[in-house]
């Protein structure tokens, strides 16, 4: 592995820490790009990569978009994330959990982790018995906590409704056609929410016999997961893993709008301007995927509960529209414009 600060990219990260512990197997990386408005705030990814190069790239991507996300949802939070490198077989034991929940607790409050891919409540419960800086347990009795996805899908749900406005002029996602990657937590929440708008489906998971489950609970359509994004639709709405938005990808894609769940959809910078040269309104991702960090920093914070959570979300819509105004104006791509906002808002103008 080249030095870190020589990888592309590396965007002038406050800490980049590689972790192991020879007791427990635990090989794990905890990357802080920002904490100039609050402590670093983003989950834990537990993931098998061939490459060690694919871990670190995930950690420094993730954290500045994790950066860029909470500096406009307006939470006095920086941008960090965890990787933890699993075996083939993903095996995680109780002692990496308890190696890792020391590892964040060591760092004294400058990061805090909560769920992402791989990650359960039962495992930051565990990783809470080392350390108080995770969000994301279980809620007690009227109080926040438990899995973000739902909140996420809230989001993407509202922000999916701004980019039919406006693109297409659309008030309502009735018969509007939307295809969804992913089924998961966020991507079946999504779906559900404007399937019960009267939106037209077709869905699509690595998962076949999920997808197929989720498309006979909204009566939508299940295709091939190699087949979703060339799929004719309104919408095409990303909701699983990053990077799909390559050139290829973009030349595939038969849609008016991009707006999903799915965390740097964009493989390079330049993907954001082949999009808008195809005249697709793209939805930053981390602007519409906000809800769930909202409802974390809201739980860790304590500064509000579940109607304050809602509330904040429903904002998400506004900060779109001033960044596709913005983009409109400038004639610059939407990713673009985002990311200038969001670099403004963190000191790195």
């Amino acid at each position: 592995m080249t030095a870190f600060w020589t990888d592309p990219d590396f965007d002038e990260h406050e800490m980049v820490e590689f972790v192991h512990d020879r007791k427990s197997g635990l090989n794990a990386i905890i990357a802080l790009h920002s904490t100039h408005l609050g402590p670093g705030a983003g989950g834990t990814r537990f993931w098998h990569y061939a490459q060690p190069e694919g871990a670190l790239r995930d950690a420094l991507r993730l954290s500045r978009g994790m950066s860029y996300k909470n500096a406009m949802a307006g939470l006095p939070m920086g941008g960090g994330k965890a990787v933890v490198l699993l075996d083939r077989n993903r095996t995680k034991t109780p002692e990496m959990l308890a190696a890792f929940g020391d590892m964040v607790n060591a760092l004294g409050g400058r990061y805090v982790t909560a769920e992402d891919v791989g990650a359960s409540e039962a495992d930051m419960v565990a990783i809470a018995r080392r350390t108080p800086h995770v969000c994301g347990l279980p809620a007690r009795e009227g109080e926040l906590g438990g899995d973000p996805g739902p909140f996420t899908a809230m989001g993407i749900y509202h922000g999916i409704k701004a980019a039919v406005a406006h693109k297409l002029g659309r008030d309502s996602l009735r018969g509007v056609r939307i295809a969804l990657q992913g089924c998961g937590s966020v991507g079946g929440g999504v779906a559900r929410l404007v399937a019960k708008e009267g939106a037209r489906l077709t869905v699509a998971d690595v998962d076949a016999n999920r997808a197929k489950a989720l498309a006979a609970e909204i009566d939508g359509q299940a295709v091939a997961a190699d087949a979703i994004m060339g799929c004719a639709a309104d919408v095409f709405s990303p909701n699983a893993l990053g990077a799909i938005l390559d050139e290829d990808g973009v030349a595939r894609l038969d849609c008016a709008i991009v707006a999903g769940g799915a965390n740097n959809q964009l493989a390079t910078s330049e993907d954001g301007d082949l999009i808008h040269q195809r005249g697709i309104l793209y939805a930053p991702d981390y602007v519409i995927n906000a809800g769930g960090i909202i409802n974390v920093s809201t739980e860790f914070l304590r500064d509000g509960d579940e109607a304050a959570v809602r509330e904040r979300i429903e904002r998400i819509p506004g900060r779109l529209d001033r960044i596709w105004d913005e983009s409109i104006a400038t004639g610059r791509n939407a990713a673009a414009v985002a990311d200038d906002m969001a670099r403004r808002l963190i000191g790195r103008a």
